[in-house]
């Protein structure tokens, strides 16, 4: 996690989340096309602490957990996807399009493709000023 050294997080508040189990057509094999297959995102928000510190305790002065939900769902319910450098660009692409977010960490797994390994997975983190 060298990533969170980068100075350009520095002044920010990491909100994450973890294990997000879904079912996606996801992949270019054809066992992969027969239907949905399991698929565990994972994705970390930075913003600026002078974006994300309340000050009447109200949701609307933070991201909302929910955002972030809904972009990954919604991308899911989209259709196939073949890859899955794809389907962590297109969440990280919307997530980033947030004006309090400064930057995204998006990985994806998928651990049932091969039954002598845990998962495959690719990530992405991406600044909002290296997104355009």
């Amino acid at each position: 996690m060298t990533w969170l050294l980068d100075p350009r997080l520095a002044d920010c508040r990491r909100i994450f989340l973890r294990e997000v189990v879904l079912g996606a057509n996801i992949g270019i094999h054809a066992f992969e096309k027969r239907g949905p297959q399991r698929v565990t995102i994972n994705v970390d928000l930075f913003v600026p602490l002078a974006l994300s510190t309340p000050k009447q305790d109200k949701i609307s002065e933070v991201v909302d957990y929910d955002f972030v939900r809904l972009a990954i769902r919604r991308r899911i319910d989209a259709g196939h996807i073949n890859l899955q450098e794809t389907l962590v660009d297109d969440i990280a692409r919307e997530l980033l399009a947030h004006p309090a977010v400064r930057a995204v960490r998006v990985s994806s797994e998928k651990p049932d493709v091969y039954e002598d390994v845990e998962a495959v997975g690719v990530e992405v983190l991406l600044f909002k000023e290296s997104a355009q």
